[in-house]
């Protein structure tokens, strides 16, 4: 069996082979899941220097690739623009642009700036015929970042852009949607969790060859390490529920 973590998060904390080393330990150490015999990972840029560490770590731990990109939480503050990511994208362990999108639950960057920033790499995911890792997050029973990002993203589509919907939380509904632009869906360890029950329901209309496992580690650890660090190690634990 080979799982693939589709998306984490690295920061450098350790030098990359070490880091691959913790996973690997984690994943051992894990009772009750099934170990597989190879963990492929991706590691996620949200910022131009975590993309470049991304791209580094690719570079070194094995049966690894990155993505790189601006986080909606980064859309204000970052510097670079899109043209110094084109020399990570064209990278040969980068196979996606990312991470992008919309979060209007924190708001760090104005709505109009993350949108306008959104805009800039769908297209550079455009010229280089990578898939786009979205963002897609809005206050509890409010739906306003899924109707913009949906209307941003169906050009996209229409263009023979393909993309992923990291972390999905949302309705079956709007799952339906994003179907039928062609996109894939994320899911991280939140499915473990008790409260979790709309993801589980919403995985009842994602088909099994639309479906990415992820950890989106350090953050979402899943039971039972919810509330600790979370590793690519925990895979899985997700894999598993």
């Amino acid at each position: 069996m080979i799982l693939f973590d589709t998306h984490f998060h690295y920061y450098g904390e350790d030098e990359p082979l070490t880091f691959r080393r913790k996973i690997d330990d984690a994943m051992n150490a894990t009772p009750g899941a099934p170990v597989p015999e190879r963990l492929l990972l991706l590691a996620a840029g949200g910022n131009y220097m975590d993309s470049c560490r991304a791209r580094d770590f690719a570079a070194l731990a094995p049966d690894s690739f990155f993505s790189a990109g601006v986080h909606p939480h980064e859309a204000e503050k970052e510097l670079h623009g899109v043209a110094d990511f084109a020399p990570l994208l064209a990278a040969p362990r980068c196979v996606a642009v990312g991470e992008l999108g919309l979060d209007f639950f924190y708001d760090h960057a104005p709505r109009a700036r993350q949108c306008e920033v959104l805009e800039s790499f769908l297209d550079l995911a455009l010229q280089t015929g990578k898939p786009a890792i979205l963002h897609c997050r809005d206050l509890d029973g409010r739906f306003e970042a899924y109707d913009e990002m949906f209307r941003l993203v169906r050009p996209f589509a229409e263009r023979g852009g393909r993309m992923v919907v990291h972390c999905f939380a949302g309705t079956p509904a709007w799952a339906e949607k994003f179907l039928a632009l062609g996109a894939y869906f994320g899911v991280t360890g939140i499915v473990t969790f008790k409260a979790a029950e709309n993801i589980r329901e919403t995985l009842k209309v994602i088909p099994a060859d639309r479906l990415l496992l992820e950890t989106d580690a350090p953050y979402l650890a899943p039971i039972p390490h919810r509330g600790k660090p979370n590793t690519p190690g925990y895979l899985p634990l997700v894999a598993e529920r």
